[in-house]
């Protein structure tokens, strides 16, 4: 069985494309297509026409892709970008219409259950109990827990490109204060979320996503060119000297240090202080950087639970629902 995910995020859309016949994703070929919707949409805002005409596009292509792959379907989604717009619907309906494609949005809560699965699998059971952290465009997920899926989740609006758009749009480099507002800002949304985790103990932490990558290799880990199975670690004091850094470079200037491609660079400094003031928080001193996350997740679930669970994951995204889930949620005890 070959299957494919499609994961529309706030500067690319993703495809992956696995086979799947013993039941563990064996990835035979990735792309990518670059969107940037985050920076032609504001948190709250409408995702603009020209906008959605370059999503309809990148899907499209994808789908194809997944096709000439050999591949079903893909399992679409998109991240909190678009689930928080007001035209979200129209959105997808749009892209239904001119792709064929099923694109859904998930709860914010739902995406950091999925990925703490992608994550446990790949880190095993000798892990322990087990912490993650996962920094997006939109969002910041936390989940913690001792078995296949999390005993709790959060989703809090704290991505690296909405609070750039909130506190970094003038100087660049910014101002010590507006760098002091934005650590502020975070202690307030993580203090509970935090607090859990401290009280959980956990005996070992993940993070995932692009910007962990990117600040993992700025502060010293292997390059992606070494391939997945090398072990990456972050340890926060390191953090604490890039956050340091690239506070004190514009944002050409951040695109020339080690692991943070022009893309990301203007978002590198809010991703960065959101994942050190995280990690002090939760008094995580050393997390390890893991490769499998959302994407992964979803394939391991739809391998395991079959067809009908994403079925039944789709439609939630047709529901109105908050686009910060801030509120923790105690997550099913499946093992």
């Amino acid at each position: 069985m070959r299957i494919s995910v499609m994961d529309v995020g706030s500067k690319t859309v993703r495809l992956v494309v696995a086979d799947a016949a013993d039941g563990v994703p064996l990835p035979v070929h990735t792309a990518k297509w670059r969107l940037r919707l985050s920076e032609q949409v504001r948190p709250g805002e409408s995702v603009p026409e020209e906008s959605v005409e370059r999503l309809v596009d990148a899907v499209a292509a994808a789908n194809r892709t997944a096709l000439r792959w050999g591949a079903t379907a893909p399992l679409a989604f998109a991240t909190a970008v678009v689930r928080a717009s007001p035209n979200r619907h129209e959105v997808l309906s749009t892209v239904q219409t001119r792709t064929g494609v099923s694109l859904c949005t998930l709860p914010g809560e739902l995406e950091a259950e999925l990925t703490f699965l992608g994550a446990r699998r790949w880190m095993g059971w000798r892990s322990g109990p087990l912490a993650l952290l996962d920094i997006g465009g939109g969002s910041l997920e936390v989940a913690f827990g001792r078995g296949r899926l999390p005993d709790f989740v959060a989703s809090l609006p704290l991505g690296a490109a909405r609070l750039t758009h909130e506190f970094f749009t003038g100087e660049d480099p910014p101002a010590a204060a507006q760098v002091r507002a934005l650590r502020r800002k975070v202690r307030h949304q993580l203090r509970d979320v935090a607090a859990r985790i401290r009280w959980e103990g956990p005996r070992t932490a993940a993070v995932t996503s692009r910007t962990f990558q990117q600040l993992g290799r700025l502060c010293g880990a292997a390059p992606g060119r070494h391939g997945p199975f090398v072990e990456r670690r972050l340890e926060r004091s390191a953090l604490r000297e890039a956050v340091g850094q690239l506070a004190a470079l514009p944002t050409t200037e951040r695109a020339l240090l080690p692991g943070i491609s022009a893309p990301r660079a203007e978002q590198s400094l809010a991703g960065a202080v959101v994942a050190h003031t995280a990690m002090k928080l939760t008094g995580l001193r050393t997390v390890t950087v893991c490769p499998w996350a959302i994407r992964e997740g979803i394939m391991l679930r739809h391998i395991e639970d079959g067809a009908s669970w994403w079925a039944e994951v789709s439609r939630l995204g047709e529901e109105d629902a908050p686009a910060d889930a801030v509120p923790l949620r105690i997550a099913p005890a499946t093992s």
